[in-house]
């Protein structure tokens, strides 16, 4: 897929906006705060109905506003073109239109633009809660398993309908419970099946990534933990019904899945340095990417890289150019402070791109790059 063209208004602090994108690599410089991000998260928004930063649509639209539209002209891989339109006005219903057809459910868009953005945020990957990891996992697999998504929010609604029953202050309708404990179990047990799929075929690809970057200096691994691999997940939620009373919510289900990451033998939230734990979020996004780009349609992915090469050292720094700047990647958005990182890049690229200048939301095509840098 290549995003063509995009035309922004009134998002974050980007009041309009209109660039024709190179179908390669584009490239936006600028200090932080500027806007650069915000253009990430525009075409984000258009792969996935939401924001990557700002789950709070009417927070999205710029101060003193009353909407926002993002818009983006499409050529997929065989050719078609595709119209993409998002719109949202102050307390009203958010829009969702392709070729001018307004979808009836977000959920059918997503897969359709594939995309994977690797941004300093997914440092919570490592650090932060397990909701995170599973957050990973829902975003790979549902861009390309429909009857994943589909069991996903079927168990989200259930387990909703359940934590409402148990903090209910009278003691919950049996069969009523029973009904959605049903439905947990029944969706839940799709959730872990195609997760641990997944990971299984995910894990390879994903430590081949880290030991390119990282030039095999480090082992890595990754493995996959849930409650369905202990037993019949129906029986394990009812079993913990008389204690989820007492908590007032679900103890057990693919809710509490997690993903073990480590760095040898041991937690790299522990154990990594601050270059290794950055190059094991990459080789992650990167493995997410080429695993995306074998399922489901077969369409390339777009490629997002927000502000990457922090906190790496010049070897892994020149390894990841050394991919990103090869055939394996389709269209890519890359943001960075420091003009040299791009020129690094722009100098081993085989083909088109264009460099953008962003400053206070203002963003102009750029007619030269310092190569000497």
């Amino acid at each position: 897929m290549i995003l063509k063209r995009i035309s922004i208004l009134n998002y974050k602090n980007l009041e309009q906006v209109e660039l024709d994108f190179s179908p390669k690599m584009n490239c936006f410089i600028g200090q932080n705060g500027m806007g650069k991000t915000n253009l990430l998260d525009a075409v984000y928004y258009l792969s996935f109905c939401k924001s990557a930063t700002n789950a709070i649509d009417s927070q999205n639209i710029m101060h003193d506003q009353e909407f926002f539209v993002i818009q983006g002209s499409y050529r997929t891989d065989f050719g078609d073109m595709e119209e993409v339109y998002c719109g949202l006005k102050r307390k009203q219903k958010k829009q969702f239109k392709r070729n001018k057809k307004e979808y009836s459910r977000l959920s059918d868009h997503i897969g359709f633009i594939p995309l994977v953005l690797v941004s300093p945020a997914d440092a919570e990957l490592i650090s932060g809660g397990s909701e995170e990891r599973r957050r990973f996992m829902d975003v790979v697999i549902s861009q390309y398993d429909k009857e994943y998504l589909e069991a996903l929010i079927r168990y989200n609604k259930a387990l909703v309908q359940r934590n409402t029953l148990l903090k209910a202050e009278v003691e919950p309708d049996e069969e009523l419970m029973l009904v959605w404990e049903e439905m947990m179990a029944a969706a839940g047990e799709v959730v872990f099946r195609k997760r641990q799929e997944f990971i299984a075929e995910f894990i390879p690809i994903f430590q081949s990534f880290y030991s390119y970057i990282s030039q095999n200096q480090e082992v890595v691994n990754l493995s996959y933990e849930s409650h369905a691999m202990r037993g019949d997940l129906l029986q394990l939620i009812q079993e913990s019904r008389q204690r989820d009373r007492i908590m007032g919510y679900s103890l057990r289900g693919v809710h509490k899945d997690d993903l073990t990451m480590q760095l040898g033998d041991y937690p790299i939230k522990r154990e990594g340095s601050q270059g290794q734990n950055k190059t094991y979020l990459i080789a992650l996004k990167l493995a997410q990417f080429d695993f995306l780009r074998r399922t489901g349609s077969n369409t390339t992915p777009l490629l997002l890289l927000d502000d990457i090469f922090d906190k790496l050292d010049a070897s892994r720094v020149e390894q990841i150019v050394k991919l990103v700047a090869g055939d394996k990647f389709g269209q890519i958005f890359i943001t960075d402070t420091n003009r040299e990182h791009l020129s690094k890049i722009l100098r081993k690229i085989n083909g088109d791109y264009k460099v953008f200048q962003v400053e206070r939301g203002v963003v102009n095509e750029s007619s030269e790059i310092d190569y000497e840098a």
